[in-house]
């Protein structure tokens, strides 16, 4: 039996400038601007910018990449003074090449010399993930499985690097520990006392959530890890959404795919630990539904991009 793309088993995915993200990005400005200036302020441009002077530069690319940010920018500059303004060039998501601008921002000088290393150290950040998520993406082109996230986010930037995630084309796992149940090894390393096998832990954790279904009536999705074949059978028989194969070599994961299929389980499968771009489409053309990598966001390295007079 073939896992059916059910949409009820994602995870709340992080595709555009909500309310949410924009809560963040003001609380992450608010200390951004602080660190920055402290009480004082720029005191280089106020030595040598005169006040009343205003300018236009461009945001461009020192390398090729593609853009997430461009949308939060505004955010940015009103955070420093209302009074800057920006207009976007090349779209969250869109690729772009080395010298291309991404954007222009207009003026009082002194102001924009004040926002600059804010908006190029956020944009730097998130054109980086999405750069390279977009390479993990094309690694797995034509594999039928689909590149996800996970929490190893910088702290206080989850719902930032999830949309620069999904800009480079790839999807986002959990949000946080309260939008979905993922029983992990150290969940039952510690309700192994009293003899809770993952299938065991599955089934709980699936009367959990039938009484406490949120207000809006969905249902979180309970997601199990199992690092042998053993646990996998065992875990498939107690109908979990998904099964984390944890760490598995390629030919183990195929096996994985194979004991699905004899079980009649539509269950998603999902490849995870230590995966890079030299793996990945190994993991991908196992079967499996999904793959799962920290380095997106964890190891990610920010896009060199800089502000250009005109």
């Amino acid at each position: 039996m073939t896992p059916t793309d059910d949409s009820r088993r994602d995870y709340r995915q992080h595709t555009e400038l909500d309310a949410r993200l924009k809560d963040e990005t003001r609380r992450l400005l608010e200390l951004a601007v602080w660190e920055d200036n402290d009480a004082r302020g720029d005191i280089t441009s106020a030595a040598l910018v005169d006040v009343s002077a205003s300018g236009r530069a461009h945001v461009a690319a020192r390398q090729a990449g593609v853009v997430a940010g461009g949308l939060l920018a505004p955010l940015v500059l009103e955070a420093v003074d209302a009074r800057l303004t920006w207009r976007q060039l090349r779209a969250d998501g869109q690729s772009v090449s080395p010298g291309e601008a991404i954007g222009i921002l207009t003026g009082p000088v002194r102001e924009m010399l004040t926002a600059e290393r804010l908006l190029l150290n956020l944009m730097g950040r998130l054109c980086g993930i999405a750069t390279l998520t977009a390479r993990f993406v094309e690694a797995v082109r034509g594999t039928g499985a689909k590149i996800y996230d996970t929490r190893k986010t910088t702290l206080g930037w989850r719902y930032l690097e999830k949309y620069a995630v999904h800009c480079g084309g790839a999807r986002n796992h959990r949000s946080g520990l309260y939008d979905a149940i993922l029983i992990k090894d150290n969940h039952l390393a510690f309700t192994g006392e009293e003899g809770l096998t993952p299938a065991d832990a599955v089934l709980r954790a699936k009367e959990f959530v039938r009484r406490f279904a949120d207000a809006s009536g969905n249902t979180p999705i309970v997601e199990v890890e199992v690092d042998s074949l053993e646990q996998l059978q065992s875990v498939l028989t107690a109908g979990p959404d998904i099964v984390l194969l944890d760490n598995m070599p390629p030919e183990m994961m195929r096996e994985a795919v194979e004991l699905r299929a004899r079980a009649g389980s539509n269950a998603q499968l999902e490849a995870s630990g230590g995966i890079n771009l030299e793996t990945v489409r190994a993991a991908a053309l196992s079967g499996v539904d999904r793959v799962s990598v920290g380095a997106l966001t964890h190891s990610a390295i920010s896009l060199d991009i800089g502000l250009d007079w005109n």
